[in-house]
């Protein structure tokens, strides 16, 4: 969908809310939370990368069409790296392990390299909206 452009309050808005999920990742790996980790990061990275389309009129219903509208119109126009959309695709898998699979886990190599990827991409995001 397109609208008008998000505020800048809508935006910082939208960054905020990825700061507070990467503290609570960081609580939760400190504590041992090692699923929450991965979950409270992809959700970071969802609402930092939610806030790039929007500065331009773009939001979505969906989780799916973000990530899709991102990587068409940032990533594949190259404004974003190719790694960016490997770095989110991995969180959303293993987010979605963490949240829905009752058998699967998320070790202790997964869940640091998911906070620092999520770390990494809401700072790309930041700097990004920085020059909007």
């Amino acid at each position: 969908m397109t609208g008008f452009r998000s505020s800048p309050d809508i935006l910082n808005a939208m960054l905020a809310k990825a700061d507070e999920k990467l503290a609570a990742a960081r609580r939760d790996f400190k504590d041992g939370f090692l699923g929450e980790v991965s979950s409270r990061a992809y959700y970071a990275v969802f609402h930092a990368i939610s806030a790039v389309p929007a500065s331009r009129g773009m939001t979505f219903p969906s989780h799916a069409r973000v990530i899709g509208a991102f990587n068409k119109e940032f990533v594949k126009t190259a404004v974003f790296s190719a790694d960016t959309t490997r770095k989110l695709q991995r969180l959303f898998e293993d987010r979605q392990i963490s949240d829905y699979d009752c058998t699967g886990k998320i070790d202790e190599e997964t869940a640091p390299a998911d906070l620092d990827d999520a770390q990494a991409l809401v700072d790309i995001c930041r700097n990004y909206l920085k020059n909007v």
